[in-house]
């Protein structure tokens, strides 16, 4: 495959990356983590930037909204070290020459979050980093597992569906079988969480992996109908590795050979029609990488260089006819980057 960079601007503490869809076109988002904006680049060209909002900043996560014509919740005012206790979900609908912004969520330290949709109601599932913070190094307060049910009308409600997580990082959505539900990654291990099969049913926790993780993603990498998943361990970890299941039990048969702390992108995805997994680093050689298979008797995996430098703090994947792009926060470069990928 070829991949072509395309910087789209600079922005210091460039975290969150996303897209959302409005009247057939698609736009790309990227978001500080710091106090300042969040950037919108309109499609094919992607050469132009609208502001969704000048502030406050602190962006974790970006969620398009199913069928809402482009609007989107996001993280606001999750701020750096551990001044988080005034984060808060914004509910963003974009409209004749802006955006409007409003907030409908007050969570302190929520970090990640998803909308999973089940006949047509959609679940908000939320993840709290930590629950109170006294200092960068204190973890004495674990995060919590909120859910609740977006109607779009008036404020979102949630509870508490599991508490004790202590560095209750990682999140991803994993859609198997038809059905959706989301994996949640702390020092407990990764649990999968899924939304109730039918009004008024109880969500479901199922713990499948009980070593520390950080991050994580699920993709079938050598085409055989069952997933792979990588895990970046521990919390803001030195490893990023790929498991699969063997005999009932997950075994390890793929470790990035760069040892260096602060992995943060874990993301399964089809890069021109090939599974992969995307990795990247925030220290160390800050690469920008993917994983694929290059045999499949036996299975061996290995990693491309995409870009060294580059310190990625979350990346989004984007397909479109004839190519894919890679929307990519560039956190230790200060960029907010598009990488276009053709066969």
């Amino acid at each position: 495959m070829q991949i072509e960079k395309r910087t789209l601007t600079a922005m210091n503490r460039c975290y969150a990356a996303g897209s959302i869809v409005v009247d057939g076109e698609t736009r790309i988002l990227l978001a500080t983590e710091g106090e300042g904006p969040c950037l919108a680049w309109a499609g094919p060209d992607y050469d132009a930037s609208r502001t969704v909002w000048e502030g406050p900043g602190g962006t974790m996560s970006i969620v398009p909204i199913p069928g809402a014509n482009g609007a989107f919740l996001a993280v606001q005012q999750f701020f750096r070290m551990f001044q988080w206790d005034q984060a808060r979900i914004v509910h963003v609908r974009p409209r004749a020459g802006g955006y409007d912004v409003d907030e409908v969520l007050a969570l302190p330290y929520i970090h990640r979050f998803d909308l999973l949709t089940v006949a047509g109601r959609h679940y908000f599932i939320g993840c709290t980093l930590a629950t109170a913070k006294e200092s960068k190094e204190d973890w004495s307060c674990p995060g919590k597992l909120w859910v609740g049910e977006w109607t779009g009308q008036g404020p979102l409600q949630v509870r508490v569906l599991r508490d004790g997580l202590d560095r209750n990082h990682g999140y991803s959505r994993l859609e198997r079988g038809g059905a959706v539900s989301g994996l949640v990654t702390c020092d407990q291990g990764a649990f999968e969480v899924a939304p109730p099969a039918v009004p008024g049913a109880e969500w479901t926790v199922t713990r499948i992996m009980d070593w520390p993780i950080s991050d994580i993603a699920a993709v079938d990498i050598d085409g055989d109908g069952e997933l792979e998943f990588a895990t970046i361990e521990p919390f803001h970890g030195s490893f990023f590795r790929v498991y699969k299941k063997l005999d009932g039990a997950f075994r390890m048969i793929y470790q990035h050979p760069e040892v260096s702390e602060f992995y943060h992108v874990a993301v399964g995805a089809t890069l021109a029609g090939v599974p992969v997994f995307l990795g990247g680093c925030r220290r160390g050689r800050q690469q920008l990488f993917y994983v694929r298979a290059v045999a499949l008797n036996p299975l061996v995996l290995a990693a491309e260089v995409i870009e060294e430098g580059a310190g990625p703090s979350n990346v989004h994947v984007v397909h479109e006819p004839g190519r894919d792009l890679i929307v990519a926060a560039n956190r230790e470069k200060a960029e907010a980057a598009l990488y276009v990928v053709r066969p």
